[in-house]
């Protein structure tokens, strides 16, 4: 590879521009002779960025699972930030939450059953509806069409919120959501350095991201903006302007801007699980997808929702396979004492 530094292939076109989504490069470049990044990619803005993110109020809240992922009939178990937590949803279609051990004797009320709403104790039949009872004490929950989230005040220590800082996204009519979930062996800030690194996309995902350039890195709104084309096929591909924030200290959102999709968001979410085994941190991403669009054409999409929502699964879980290891690779030289950031 020469010792020069290539100049960045352009852009196809201004996002948003045309009347088509799709493109074809210019001027495509071998992934070697793209433009190197690690010059703009300062340590400094990450890591100020990051800071900045963390000592935003989250109010106690937790992302727990996608709001799909919670049936009628079942309860379901996880644990955040190492306190045991049992969620299901009563009769009502509401979320219940609270402690995962029955306050009798310990049973695991996630393997408890449902019946009408109430949750039923597998061990002795002991039946909570959602409210204080026998000593278990419920969480605050909250169901928001997309993602089911718990307050947990004990582990925050925050001055509790009544309800969740939603990001803004698009309307539920007329939009696609899919969620994906993976766990890593990292903390939430090792997770949300991540996606306060956009300048990584075109080297890091080859597969998915290309022609990538940050306009803006931090600056008075507190967010980076880009420039990057989505790969389709070969040179064909879907340019975007996206915008980067982290309005919570485990929450970066990626909106689209300009281009197709316009309104759209991508929201990552980072929920402490608690130690591994050997005492290493496990973090929770649930990543919240939630699609739109103009054209008239995505309406077929909205009818085929069912179909579509796997690829968007898959697709998000293929470039999380990579950032896992970014986040993980993170904590394991931090945990060292060895990070150059």
């Amino acid at each position: 590879m020469s010792q020069k530094e290539p100049r960045a292939a352009r852009s196809p076109r201004r996002p948003g521009t045309g009347r088509f989504p799709l493109a074809l490069r210019r001027t495509p470049v071998a992934w070697e002779r793209q433009r190197p990044t690690w010059r703009e990619a300062r340590p400094g803005v990450i890591a100020d960025a990051l800071k900045r993110a963390v000592a935003r109020p989250s109010g106690n809240w937790y992302v727990l699972c996608a709001a799909r992922d919670l049936p009628v009939d079942r309860p379901r178990g996880s644990t955040v930030a190492g306190e045991e937590v049992v969620a299901w949803r009563g009769a009502d279609g509401r979320v219940h939450a609270g402690p995962g051990a029955c306050p009798h004797l310990g049973a695991p009320l996630a393997r408890s059953r449902v019946r009408c709403g109430t949750l039923v104790c597998h061990w002795h039949g002991l039946a909570l509806d959602g409210g204080p009872f026998a000593g278990w004490e419920p969480f605050p929950a909250y169901d928001d069409g997309v993602l089911v989230w718990v307050r947990l005040d004990r582990c925050g220590g925050e001055e509790p919120a009544d309800r969740p800082s939603v990001p803004v996204r698009p309307d539920p009519g007329r939009a696609v959501a899919a969620v994906w979930s993976g766990v890593g062996r990292c903390e939430p800030e090792d997770v949300v350095a991540n996606r306060l690194d956009p300048w990584h996309g075109a080297w890091f995902h080859p597969y998915s991201f290309v022609d990538l350039t940050v306009l803006d890195a931090g600056g008075e709104e507190d967010c980076f903006r880009v420039d990057v084309s989505f790969r389709v096929a070969g040179r064909v591909v879907v340019p975007v302007r996206a915008r980067f924030t982290a309005p919570g200290p485990r929450t970066v959102v990626m909106e689209i801007e300009e281009g197709e999709g316009r309104g759209s968001v991508v929201e990552t979410h980072a929920t402490p699980l608690g130690p591994d085994a050997l005492g290493r941190p496990r973090t929770a991403v649930v990543e919240a997808v939630v699609a739109a669009s103009d054209r008239p054409g995505f309406a077929v999409a909205r009818a085929a929702a069912p179909l579509v929502r796997p690829l968007m699964r898959v697709a998000a879980g293929r470039l999380w396979r990579d950032d896992l290891a970014y986040a993980e690779r993170r904590w394991e030289l931090r945990s060292a004492g060895r990070f150059p950031g």
